[in-house]
């Protein structure tokens, strides 16, 4: 039953109308909610306080789709709809702040690639709003991001080329990117994870080996940081503020090892454990304690949420499940290593 706590003499139901600007919150699920005058409690959109959430978006179901899921990183649960893209896309790359999710990129029709950047607000729910266009067309591109700065690197075109620019914005002012560099190698699927000063990119297509790295409060071109155990594209990535995690993808089949690296230091990745099963064009995002990959693409499409604990080398668990089965969506979240 929800239990509502705030300063009022009276007895208060989900019936009864704030007023504006009073705070009520359910001290079970921690839900807070903010009153306009007019709305009863119940109607009133919510903000979750101490949430970790994480968010899963765009994707493709053999068609592209605009769904954005999100889930309670502690509660271990299935994701819950969060609100719709503006543009359906697959292979978009996605960066976040603590309070503001970016999307960037993507496949809206099959190998056509776009430039629209969105915006979500992550703590409530809602649909995605125009932020602005990245410097060209790109798919299978990368984000990561400190609190500050947005980074989305490589990717192709419609084409398609492969490309190797690296973008950034300031996640708080919504406009079209700017260049920051270039990587090493141009590729796409590949993986970004990120500390509060280093981005980090692995893997892609060509099938390499490569880790990159920039450092994020600067520009210029990225640096090698190390080699991946296989070369591989298709992988994901996420991170705390030390570890980065890279997930499953495509070495000629789906794999499914997870490695790591440890950001501040360069080298190369580490075997870490494995997933329940072989996938690739996954999607990731992190809390400090928990890496969380939606598997995206076995031999079919799934729905399945796996999660490991960051700091304890093991094989993945079970999470949960996506509102929808779908590969190539883009994950971050409100709480990961690069905040």
């Amino acid at each position: 039953m929800t239990t509502i706590q705030w300063l009022r003499d009276t007895e208060p139901t989900l019936t009864t109308v704030l007023e504006s600007g009073e705070i009520a919150i359910d001290s079970t699920s921690k839900i807070l909610k903010v009153g306009d005058g007019t709305t009863p409690w119940s109607q009133l959109p919510y903000y979750k306080t101490s949430s970790q959430r994480g968010i899963f978006a765009g994707g493709t179901t053999g068609t592209p789709a605009n769904i954005i899921d999100f889930i309670e990183i502690p509660e271990k649960s299935n994701a819950t709809d969060f609100g719709d893209l503006v543009v359906a896309h697959s292979g978009g790359a996605g960066c976040s702040s603590n309070t503001r999710g970016i999307i960037g990129g993507g496949s809206a029709s099959a190998g056509t690639a776009h430039n629209v950047i969105e915006r979500i607000t992550i703590s409530t729910t809602g649909n995605g709003i125009d932020f602005g266009d990245l410097l060209q067309v790109t798919s299978g591109n990368a984000g990561c991001s400190s609190q500050t700065r947005g980074i989305f690197a490589n990717g192709a075109t419609t084409g398609p080329t492969l490309l190797n620019v690296i973008e950034y914005v300031t996640i708080a002012t919504a406009s079209n990117s700017s260049d920051f560099g270039d990587s090493t190698v141009a590729k796409n699927l590949l993986g970004a994870c990120s500390s509060p000063t280093r981005g980090v990119f692995a893997g892609g297509n060509t099938t390499t080996t490569v880790i990159d790295y920039i450092t994020i409060t600067a520009t210029g071109n990225a640096s090698d940081f190390g080699e991946l155990t296989a070369a591989k594209y298709g992988v994901s990535c996420c991170s705390n503020t030390i570890t980065g995690l890279i997930y499953g993808g495509n070495t000629g089949s789906a794999t499914n090892v997870i490695e790591y690296i440890t950001i501040a230091t360069i080298g190369n990745a580490i075997d870490f454990g494995d997933l329940s099963i072989a996938c690739y064009v996954s999607s990731a995002c992190a809390s400090q304690s928990f890496g969380i990959i939606s598997l995206g693409y076995t031999n079919t499409y799934v729905n399945i949420i796996e999660y490991v604990t960051i700091s304890t080398k093991s094989n993945s668990s079970d999470f949960g499940d996506l509102t929808v089965a779908r590969s190539q969506a883009c994950g971050f979240s409100n709480c990961h290593g690069g905040l």
